[in-house]
C-alpha cells in the first residue's frame, strides 16, 4: 500500500487501519505482563519456556470470516493493512509469535533467541517445510529480510512495492542479518533497541521461501508461499472472497481444525452483524454500538470483547495549514471538540474518552493527564488570543469504512463540524474510500484528517515514535519550528500525519527505545505524553474496545488483542 513516492513520505511507515494493520496492525490489560514493553525475561526465550501446546482435535469444514473490507495484498513485506495481515498471519510465520489472545511472546520458526546489547541470536527450528515443498532454513530469512530493505539486493521489488513498515521495523535498528549455519541466525542492530523482538513477532516480520522469492518476485502478492497453519488456494477479487485450506505439513502442535477457512468482505457493520447471524459468517469484526446490540440481543451468537490497545485522534496537518502551526489554535480546538459526546452516544459502550495516544494497559501510560474537556468559552479565548477570533475554514478528511477505532467516522465528523461551528470555525467533511483516504493522508493532501492505530507489538514505541516521531534527525528541524515540510527530506514518518516534529519529545522516544529497562523508558514516555497534552497535535478522540461476533457453533476463538486472528485454534460445532 505504500506508493509511488512512499519513501519519500510513507517510507517510514504506512498506518494501516491498522494496522495494521493495518493494521493491523493491534493488547490488554491482564496478569502476565500483557500491555508491558519487552521484559528482560523475553530477551532470551526458548521453546519450552514460550510454546504452549494443546491436543490437537479435527472439526472439519469451512470456518467463513466476515470483515469489513477485502485485502489489497497477500504479501506482508507490500502492505500496511490490518485486514491483508488477518489474511496473511494463516499462510505465513515468523520467527517469533505472540501467544493467542496475550502480549507475550513465544517460539515460532525461532525455538530461542538471546539479546546481549546490540546482538540478536536466534536458533531456528529444523524441519519445517514451506508450503511448496522447501524446507525452512537461515537462508530464506536472510532473503526475507534483504528484500524488504535492502535496496542493492537483486530480489528488492522496488520502493513502490516494499512497504515502509521495513525500515520502520526492521531496517532502520538492523545493521546486518547474517545466517551462522543452516539453523542459525545472528542481527546486529545500530545500537540497543528495546522494541526488537516484539518487532520481529509483528505481522510485517514473517518469513518467505527464498525460492518462492525467486520464482514469483511482485506476484507473491497474489501467491502467498508460507509455513503457516493454512495455504492459499483462491482469490476471487469479483466477489472479495478469500479462500484458504488446511496445510496437512504444518509443523506447530496446532494443526488447523477446520478444513478451509473463508475470508469475506462485508461493509456495513449491521450488515455484518445480520450476516453472522443468518449463519452466512462465523467470525466478524468491525462491530459498532448498533452491531453490538444486533448480536447481543440474539440466541445465534455471542460479542466477545477485550480492552484494546488502539487510538482514534484527530491529526491537524501543520505542514499545510498555517492556523495548525499555532498551539493556542490547536489547543481551542481540543477544547471546541466534545470527544465525551462522541464517545458516548456515537460509540456507545465501544469505547472510552483518549487523553494520550496510549491505553492505560500501555507501559508508559500518565495517569495525570485528563482529557480536555468541552469548554467552548477557553476555545473561543484560545482563538481571540492567536488572531483567530473570527475563525477559518478547513477541511476533515475522514474514510467511509468502519475501523475498530472509529466504528462511525461520519457521525463522528459530523459532531466535529457542529462543535467547531460553535466557536467559528467552518468545517467541510471529505469522506472517501479507506484506500484512497491512505494514499490521500499519505502525500499530506488533508487539512486534517481522522486516523487510527491498532497497536502491531503492544510496546509504547509503537505509538509515540511510531505516530508523532517525523522520522527525521532532531538537527534537521528548523529553529523555532515544531513541524516539518515532508517536500523538503528525502524520508519521513507519514505515520506522523501532523508533520509535527518537536525536539523535546524526538529526544524522549529516541531515548527510551535505546533502553532495555523498564524503569527508565516508563518515565520518558510519561513525560512524552505530558507534551503531546499540551503541544496538541491531534484531538486524541477514544481507545476503543477490540469487539468480535462469533457464532454459536465456533469453538476455541479467542480476541486477539495483538496478531491473529488465530484461526488455526477454531473448530466448528456442526
Amino acid at each position: 500500500m505504500a506508493k509511488d513516492d512512499s519513501l519519500k513520505r510513507r517510507s517510514f511507515l504506512k498506518a494501516a487501519g491498522g494496522a495494521t494493520a493495518a493494521a493491523t496492525l493491534a493488547g490488554c490489560t491482564g496478569g502476565d505482563g500483557e500491555g508491558e514493553a519487552t521484559t528482560t525475561e523475553e530477551m532470551g526465550g526458548t521453546t519450552e519456556e514460550t510454546e504452549e501446546t494443546t491436543e490437537s482435535q479435527s472439526s472439519g469444514g469451512t470456518l467463513t470470516f466476515a470483515r469489513g473490507n477485502d485485502s489489497g495484498s497477500l504479501d506482508f513485506q507490500n502492505t500496511t493493512s490490518g485486514e491483508d495481515a488477518k489474511v496473511t498471519n494463516q499462510i505465513y510465520d515468523g520467527l517469533i509469535e505472540f501467544k493467542p489472545g496475550k502480549t507475550s511472546l513465544k517460539a515460532g520458526l525461532a525455538t530461542d533467541w538471546s539479546v546481549d546489547g546490540k546482538t540478536v541470536t536466534l536458533t531456528l527450528r529444523e524441519g519445517v517445510k514451506f508450503h511448496n515443498g522447501d524446507e525452512f532454513t537461515a537462508e530464506d530469512y536472510v532473503a526475507t529480510y534483504r528484500r524488504f530493505v535492502d535496496k542493492d539486493y537483486k530480489h528488492y521489488p522496488g520502493q513502490d512495492y516494499a512497504s515502509s513498515y521495513g525500515p520502520y521495523a526492521l531496517g532502520d535498528w538492523i545493521d546486518t542479518v547474517e545466517k551462522n549455519g543452516e539453523y542459525e541466525v545472528s542481527i546486529t542492530l545500530n545500537k540497543p533497541y528495546a522494541p526488537i523482538l516484539k518487532n520481529l513477532a509483528m505481522f510485517c516480520s514473517k518469513v518467505h521461501s527464498l525460492s518462492a522469492i525467486e520464482e514469483y518476485g511482485k506476484d507473491l502478492s497474489k501467491n502467498p508461499v508460507g509455513t503457516g497453519p493454512f495455504e492459499f488456494d483462491s482469490w476471487d477479487t469479483g466477489n472479495q472472497r478469500i479462500r484458504l485450506t488446511k496445510n496437512e505439513e504444518y509443523w506447530g502442535e496446532e494443526k488447523a481444525k477446520v478444513d478451509e477457512v473463508v475470508f469475506t468482505a462485508v461493509g456495513s457493520n449491521t450488515s455484518r452483524a445480520q450476516t453472522l447471524l443468518s449463519g452466512g459468517a462465523d467470525i466478524i469484526d468491525g462491530i459498532g454500538a448498533q452491531s453490538s446490540k444486533i448480536i447481543n440481543n440474539s440466541d445465534k451468537a455471542k460479542l466477545l470483547e477485550i480492552p484494546g490497545i488502539n487510538v482514534g485522534y484527530m491529526a491537524f496537518n501543520m505542514a499545510k495549514r498555517k492556523e495548525f502551526r499555532n498551539r493556542k489554535v490547536r489547543r481551542a480546538i481540543n477544547y471546541a471538540v466534545n470527544t465525551k459526546a462522541i464517545v458516548e452516544t456515537i460509540f456507545k459502550g465501544i469505547a472510552s474518552e483518549a487523553s494520550q495516544p496510549i491505553p492505560a494497559s500501555v507501559m508508559g501510560y500518565n495517569e495525570n493527564i485528563d482529557p480536555y474537556g468541552h469548554d467552548k468559552k477557553k476555545a473561543k479565548k484560545l482563538l481571540e488570543e492567536a488572531g483567530y477570533g473570527d475563525g477559518f475554514e478547513f477541511e476533515l478528511a475522514t474514510f467511509k469504512n468502519p475501523r475498530a477505532y472509529n466504528p462511525s467516522p461520519l457521525q463522528a465528523a459530523q459532531t466535529v463540524k457542529s462543535n467547531l461551528s460553535e466557536v467559528g470555525i467552518t468545517v467541510n467533511i471529505n469522506q472517501q474510500p479507506f484506500n484512497p483516504f491512505l494514499d490521500y493522508t499519505d502525500n499530506y493532501k488533508h487539512d486534517a484528517c481522522f486516523l487510527g492505530w491498532m497497536t502491531d507489538n503492544g510496546d509504547p514505541d509503537n505509538f509515540y515514535y511510531a505516530l508523532l516521531h517525523p522520522g527525521v534527525d532532531r538537527s534537521e528541524v528548523p529553529d523555532g519550528k515544531d513541524w516539518i515540510n515532508p517536500d523538503n527530506f528525502d524520508s519521513v514518518n507519514t505515520l506522523n500525519a501532523a508533520a509535527w516534529a518537536n525536539t523535546e519529545f524526538m529526544k524522549l522516544t529516541e531515548e527510551a527505545q535505546a533502553s532495555y529497562e523498564t524503569s527508565k523508558r516508563k518515565p520518558k514516555y510519561q513525560k512524552a505524553g505530558q507534551i503531546f497534552h499540551d503541544e496538541a497535535p491531534w484531538v486524541a478522540l477514544n481507545h476503543a474496545k477490540a469487539l468480535r461476533g462469533v457464532s454459536n457453533d465456533v469453538e476455541g476463538f479467542t480476541v486477539p488483542p495483538i496478531g491473529g486472528p488465530f484461526l488455526n485454534l477454531v473448530s466448528l460445532n456442526r
